[in-house]
């Protein structure tokens, strides 16, 4: 699987480029020689300071809902589209569920649409999350065959259909999809928020001097993936043959206790706020979660590393390097849980 020169002088069409994932993606992929990348992305939750400025890099502030915007992506002929946009994410959702649908289920559909249409695509590459396949009733670590349909929010339940969508366009119009399930992704680019994840929140409190908000208890863990390596295994899913209409967890098969990560970071912030205990949400019924990486090795190639502690220096220092455009950018709207996504 020679993943550098697959992607030399190809056209890549990505959604939701602007974001977290997105900008890392672009990122590895213009060093890999591109052609040329599109993001198509509606800056719904990312901002145009963050995306990376490249010479083989196309921005379209677009949405993909419309056909006016899709048209003119797939105008540029990509052959490879990977798909990262999405109403994230669950409270956001709960908050939103028409909107949800409107972007995770109409957007998806007409992506798919185009690309059938387009006749050149030769990989889309769909990004799940661990949440949108597994609930509480699965089985740890969560392995690829094991599903729920038991899912706790809106945001789970449109991203698990995309599944579905993409093993239709699949065996109907033969386009080659590939899905990975991404577990728990953190690193240096994504902007904390009132809906966003636990890490960029918990840096941005802790830099603040603030008590990190935990939601539920000291027992939660989950399993974060550095987001180096959510893009390694995104690009080999777009490369790897026996990928294609397979679930690939991304995963370090690794759990790390959210209380502890707080404490963690409050010390390499210097912040002797410590933590506050919020009152656990709904939607959040799974107290551990933990990724079953097997498949990933077998089938892509590579392992996930556990890698919090260098991990949390870089996106510390991303931080800072970056704090007056995240100060200008950070919304938590008066009266809302500030607290995290996991």
């Amino acid at each position: 699987m020679n993943v550098k020169s697959f992607y030399q002088d190809k056209t890549i069409l990505i959604t939701g480029g602007a974001g977290a994932i997105g900008r890392n993606l672009v990122e590895a992929i213009s060093i890999l020689g591109a052609k040329k990348i599109i993001i198509l992305d509606n800056l719904s939750s990312s901002f145009p300071w963050n995306i990376p400025n490249h010479s083989n890099v196309l921005f379209v502030k677009g949405d993909i809902r419309d056909d006016d915007d899709l048209r003119r992506v797939f105008h540029h002929q990509p052959t490879i589209v990977f798909h990262l946009a999405s109403f994230f994410a669950n409270q956001n959702s709960i908050d939103y569920p028409l909107e949800n649908e409107s972007v995770n289920g109409l957007g998806m559909l007409k992506l798919l649409e185009y690309c059938v249409l387009s006749g050149k695509i030769e990989r889309f590459v769909y990004t799940n999350s661990e949440g949108g396949a597994y609930g509480h009733d699965c089985a740890l670590p969560y392995h690829e065959d094991s599903i729920s349909y038991q899912l706790s929010s809106p945001y789970y339940i449109s991203k698990m259909a995309g599944e579905s969508y993409c093993y239709y366009y699949h065996s109907h119009y033969n386009l080659p999809v590939a899905i990975v399930r991404l577990f728990n992704s953190f690193g240096p680019g994504e902007v904390p928020g009132q809906y966003r994840n636990v890490i960029p929140n918990f840096i941005y409190w802790a830099l603040k001097k603030q008590p990190l908000p935990l939601t539920g208890n000291k027992n939660i863990s989950r399993d974060f993936t550095f987001v180096s390596d959510i893009v390694e295994g995104i690009l080999r899913a777009g490369v790897s043959q026996e990928a294609i209409a397979k679930p690939i967890n991304i995963a370090t098969g690794s759990e790390t206790l959210i209380y502890e990560l707080a404490a963690l970071i409050n010390k390499k912030t210097s912040n002797p706020a410590g933590v506050r205990i919020l009152e656990k949400r709904k939607w959040d019924s799974r107290e551990k979660i933990i990724g079953n990486n097997q498949r990933c090795r077998d089938v892509l190639g590579f392992k996930p590393k556990p890698n919090l502690d260098q991990g949390l220096d870089l996106t510390i220092q991303w931080f800072r390097d970056n704090w007056e455009n995240i100060e200008n950018s950070v919304v938590f709207s008066p009266g809302i849980n500030p607290a995290l996504d996991i």
